[in-house]
């Protein structure tokens, strides 16, 4: 299988939506998100938004996932940190090296910067694809707002 990873387009909308809707409603993630999220998150990720890039994984059969990617700063380090906001694989794609060859994708696009992501403590296959790509868990709690 060849996987190519491409920027996201304006004709990946359909597809990308449809993998959203079962990523979010998966144990992989807290929230379930809603229709207007996904169309928002999509519509960053296609336009001019400098804070979010979205990918497709594809192959000569069609879409097999997608990842998107936020840009922010860590003063903790001091210096660009750059947060892999999804990553989703379609079940039959899972297990194929598609998301190591993702994380090694944004590691090589924005070099020098911290890497971070989330993962559900459940996700225990998730975890050793990301400490196989060099990650560690980290010790903090987080905690969130919503403000507005």
């Amino acid at each position: 299988m060849s996987i190519i990873i491409r920027e996201m387009i304006d004709t990946d909308r359909k597809a990308v939506f449809d993998m959203m809707k079962v990523f979010y409603a998966s144990p992989a993630v807290a929230t379930n998100g809603s229709d207007e999220v996904f169309q928002a998150d999509i519509d960053h990720c296609i336009g001019a938004c400098p804070y979010l890039e979205g990918y497709v994984f594809q192959d000569e059969q069609g879409i097999q996932g997608y990842g998107m990617v936020a840009k922010s700063f860590s003063t903790e380090y001091g210096k660009l940190c750059i947060w892999i906001e999804d990553l989703y694989i379609k079940e039959p794609f899972r297990g194929t090296g598609i998301g190591s060859k993702f994380l090694d994708f944004v590691a090589g696009r924005y070099p020098g910067t911290i890497l971070k992501l989330e993962v559900e403590k459940e996700n225990e296959r998730a975890i050793k694809v990301y400490e196989k790509c060099g990650y560690v868990s980290l010790p903090y709690h987080e905690m969130l707002k919503k403000n507005g």
